[in-house]
């Protein structure tokens, strides 16, 4: 009788052995199938392509575009099956480098989406603009003068402003801090809002011209999208730089107005330091 009893304690823990070792694909999967859902289902609200989707869940990482994008996949996917997606993401950064994929890089893009730091500023060129237009017009009236025999002596030498040109159009057009955050589709495209909390503020696969509001209250507000550059975004009614500019999955970034409004001023030099070299 004891020795029965010691054969099922080892069954016993071979099974939660192997299930406790089970890896992501296999959690994934089970979980897919204990909520009833298809592949395809999954594809659509991440915007993952099925075939990578059949390789995370089968472990197939040589299928996979890269360790970066890989990560992002497999948290995506464990979030719409409300599953932890942080700790999901540390197996599977286990898993690849248990592999010999851990720096695995994808072929492209070669550079970053979510990194707007990365995208030229617009500052520069409309400052040096209005600095050349600035020296025309004084270039005319000295001509002028000149021409006019004289005349004009006693009219007052023309002034480069020290400002940078366009500075006060800038700070007027800048949104305001306290302005409510839209988001607008301008093309059908799968977004989820979650807070810092991981709870959901909205899903939903939006169709074009269709807007959510980021409540004011919210949480540290993120997003998860597939196509960032199908969506317009506005603070205070005024249209700020896209998250985005390729159809790759954007995860936690942040949408309130505080953290959009830091990557903008991020991404754009001081235009006083501008001045200071332009002179």
């Amino acid at each position: 009788m004891p020795e029965e009893l010691d054969g099922n304690q080892d069954t016993e823990a071979s099974e939660n052995a192997e299930f406790q070792f089970q890896r992501v694909g296999e959690k994934l999967a089970a979980e897919r199938k204990a909520q009833g859902l298809d592949l395809a289902t999954i594809a659509a609200r991440t915007r993952v392509p099925v075939r990578h989707l059949e390789a995370i869940e089968k472990s197939d990482f040589a299928s996979l575009p890269g360790s970066t994008y890989s990560l992002g996949f497999v948290r995506s996917y464990a979030r719409v099956l409300g599953m932890d997606a942080a700790a999901i993401g540390a197996e599977m950064r286990h898993e690849l480098s248990e592999h010999g994929f851990g720096g695995h890089q994808p072929a492209a893009p070669s550079f970053e989406p979510t990194d707007p730091a990365r995208i030229p500023s617009k500052a520069l060129a409309w400052t040096a603009a209005g600095i050349a237009a600035l020296l025309l017009i004084g270039y005319l009236v000295w001509r002028s003068a000149i021409f006019d025999g004289g005349s004009a002596v006693d009219a007052p030498a023309p002034v480069v402003a020290a400002k940078p040109a366009g500075a006060e159009n800038a700070a007027a057009a800048a949104p305001d801090p306290t302005g409510a955050v839209v988001l607008t589709a301008n093309d059908v495209v799968w977004v989820r809002i979650y807070d810092a909390e991981n709870k959901r503020l909205y899903e939903k696969e939006m169709q074009k011209g269709d807007s959510f509001s980021v409540p004011a209250d919210a949480n540290n507000p993120m997003i998860n999208t597939g196509r960032a550059q199908a969506i317009d975004v506005t603070i205070g009614g005024k249209k700020v730089d896209a998250l985005a500019e390729a159809d790759v999955p954007v995860l936690d970034v942040g949408v309130s107005a505080a953290s959009l409004l830091a990557r903008d001023k991020k991404a754009q030099p001081d235009t006083a330091d501008q001045a200071g070299n332009t002179q």
